[in-house]
């Protein structure tokens, strides 16, 4: 485990260096300066899979080349007294952000948005919550509390949205019918988000739990945020990636096979096209 100091230093970096993303609008960034993006599905604490990422994008070498991580906590990866590990690999997202600032960005999901808010998300009896919690207290007490709360800092400042110069929008879901005639994306150029804006129905909310995969109901969110190819996270998927309708990819990211997607910005893609981007790690 890095030393609890240093890992405070690094984690108040990489939130500034979040905030200082260049085509930072709020919580959406343009990816202006992309020339490729190397796009990933959940991980929720794979380490190795992360890994397996690094490698592939090889950002030092590539250096219009940015990458796209979603949902890192909450995970299958625990330590001797049963505790999360996942924190784990917000240290290691850090410390990408600080080493390639103009390069790296986060999609926080719904995970990640239940931690920062304290509703209950579980599997079974298992409150995911709190063993998120046991695990930063397990690597880093006496300094657990400091840790903790510079990883909320992180999560509320990452963005929510990101867009590609060919119209391609990449968020972690999108919201269900029910919720999109009032999903407003320009809420998502707001740097803070309000109380309302992370409650059931409320856009944040909305954004990172949907699963309404139907073909009208993507069609309706890509109208409202102005672009032609959505590529998700949130839904686990057999193969690595998935097609639920002609306007979508769902990436995924944490178990085996696990996917990324590594398109150019500097045309339109067809889906099937951005199919063909799709790789395996």
């Amino acid at each position: 485990m890095p030393d609890p100091i240093r890992l405070l230093t690094m984690l108040r970096a990489a939130t500034q260096a979040f905030r200082d993303t260049p085509g930072r609008r709020g919580r959406t960034v343009a990816l202006d300066e992309a020339a490729e993006v190397f796009a990933t599905g959940d991980l929720h604490g794979n380490v190795e899979n992360f890994r397996l990422i690094l490698t592939k994008a090889d950002l030092r070498c590539h250096p219009r080349r940015h990458l796209v991580l979603q949902e890192v906590v909450h995970g299958p990866f625990y330590y001797p007294d049963g505790s999360d590990k996942s924190h784990q690999l917000l240290d290691l997202l850090a410390a990408l952000k600080c080493q390639h600032p103009r390069q790296v960005h986060f999609l926080p999901g719904n995970h990640e948005l239940a931690q920062a808010t304290d509703r209950l998300i579980g599997k079974g009896d298992v409150d995911q919550n709190e063993l998120f919690r046991a695990g930063v207290r397990a690597a880093y007490s006496p300094h657990d509390e400091q840790v903790y709360s510079a990883y909320m800092d992180l999560l509320a400042i990452a963005p929510l949205a990101l867009r590609a110069p060919n119209r391609i929008y990449l968020s972690h879901s999108l919201p269900s019918a029910k919720h999109m005639p009032k999903f407003d994306p320009a809420i998502l150029e707001r740097d803070e988000m309000e109380q309302a804006d992370l409650e059931y129905g409320g856009v944040v909310h909305s954004l990172v739990w949907g699963r309404d995969l139907s073909a009208a109901n993507a069609t309706a969110y890509l109208q409202k945020v102005d672009a032609d190819l959505l590529i998700t996270g949130h839904i686990p998927c057999d193969q690595g990636f998935a097609l639920p309708n002609d306007r979508q990819l769902i990436l995924d990211s944490l178990g085996t096979p696990a996917c990324y997607c590594l398109f150019p910005t500097d045309r339109p893609l067809t889906q099937a096209e951005l199919v063909e981007c799709v790789g395996v790690l």
